[in-house]
């Protein structure tokens, strides 16, 4: 057993707690990190206010980045002394598994937001004579820790070269961004793409627009220094929603409508504003993850008679092991800067991270852990 320190949330809403805890050594297909900073995510707060059923108490953290430590007896895709980027999990058996298409695995659920391992079991425990479990294996890592179990499925091999505290972002909320962009509505050169919400998620798909060769680009938000950056990281135009209908900014800018769109608030009536702004056969991808339960509403025979298309993303349909690093490489040849988007804090900070994020003062927070 490895004494951590890690933040807990014990009822619904938070705050984080951070409290001494106790570590299970890696079963033989686990690897054991030394996290050396966690992204914070929308999804994390998600979790604590218990939009979605994540058991408590809980340990949260998916964004992590670290060095392995330890690995199990049977792992070959990593090595101690890696540096690695942590993201969701999947069983790896189930039909959509065993197709590649990872982000649907039948367990996505129960492995990302069960609180345990697959066979329900935990690794964390109060450091004390009760040995009280803690929920973890959230998204199969638990990263707002000083050290995570993971198994070897989702753990990335990353570059030594590349900046690792920065990293932890890139397994999910940057991924989904990019990823909805360039896995799944593959977005053209000379096309149009409109990203409704400019958080992490959205800005990244704004980065990711640009590097496929989009020449009309907008932002829509209602932050003006989200809009701001939108435009300094590759959007053409921007539109305030709180000051200027969406949908008829959208029309006007690309004279009929865009081709792609993406929502990522989790908000039905935007939702339904980036389905009215597509043009005659274009995309809208969702991302947004409103409470479980949560409907929205179109006008049928607008979708119909069109043929707009709707699709659904999860992690921006990537692949990890090749998503990843493809956006590392990005990065370091200057064509993705998504450390623009990012703020450090300390763990004992971590309380204000999750202010400075739903004020919207910080885009992406990132817990860095002492070394």
């Amino acid at each position: 057993m490895k004494q951590i320190k890690a933040a807990v949330i014990r009822q619904k809403g938070g705050p984080f707690q951070l409290e001494d805890l106790m570590l299970e050594e890696p079963r033989s297909d686990e690897v054991l990190v030394r996290i050396v900073a966690t992204g914070m995510c929308h999804t994390d707060m998600v979790a604590r206010d218990q939009l979605y059923d994540v058991p408590l108490p809980v340990v949260l953290g998916h964004e992590g980045s670290g060095i392995v430590e330890q690995i199990g007896k049977n792992v070959k895709k990593v090595a101690t002394g890696d540096h690695v980027v942590l993201t969701f999990m999947w069983c790896g058996h189930c039909k959509p598994c065993l197709q590649g298409d990872l982000t649907y695995c039948e367990h996505f659920y129960a492995l990302n937001f069960g609180g345990a391992r697959e066979d329900g079991s935990t690794s964390t425990y109060l450091a004390n004579d009760t040995r009280e479990s803690v929920h973890d294996h959230f998204f199969g890592q638990s990263s707002f820790g000083t050290y995570a179990l993971v198994h070897e499925r989702n753990v990335i091999k990353v570059p030594k070269t590349a900046p690792l505290e920065l990293l932890g972002p890139l397994g999910c909320g940057i991924q989904t961004g990019a990823g909805a962009v360039l896995n799944t509505l593959k977005v053209t050169p000379g096309s149009s793409f409109v990203a409704f919400g400019g958080g992490a998620v959205g800005l990244s798909a704004v980065m990711a627009a640009r590097a496929a060769g989009a020449t009309t680009i907008i932002s829509v938000d209602v932050v003006p220094s989200r809009l701001s950056l939108a435009i300094e990281l590759g959007a053409t135009h921007t539109v305030n929603s709180r000051e200027t209908d969406p949908v008829e900014a959208v029309h006007k800018i690309t004279e009929g409508g865009a081709d792609f769109t993406l929502e990522s608030s989790g908000r039905p009536e935007v939702l339904r504003q980036a389905i009215d702004a597509l043009v005659i056969r274009g995309t809208c991808g969702i991302v947004g993850a409103p409470a479980l339960g949560t409907e929205a509403s179109f006008d049928v025979n607008g979708v119909m008679t069109t043929g707009k298309r709707i699709i659904g993303i999860i992690e921006g349909d990537s692949k990890p092991d090749l998503f990843i690093p493809t956006l590392i490489e990005l990065y370091q040849q200057g064509k993705f800067p998504f450390d623009r988007l990012v703020k450090f804090y300390s763990l004992d900070q971590i309380n204000q991270a999750t202010e400075d994020s739903e004020k919207g003062i910080t885009i992406k927070p990132i817990i860095r852990f002492a070394s």
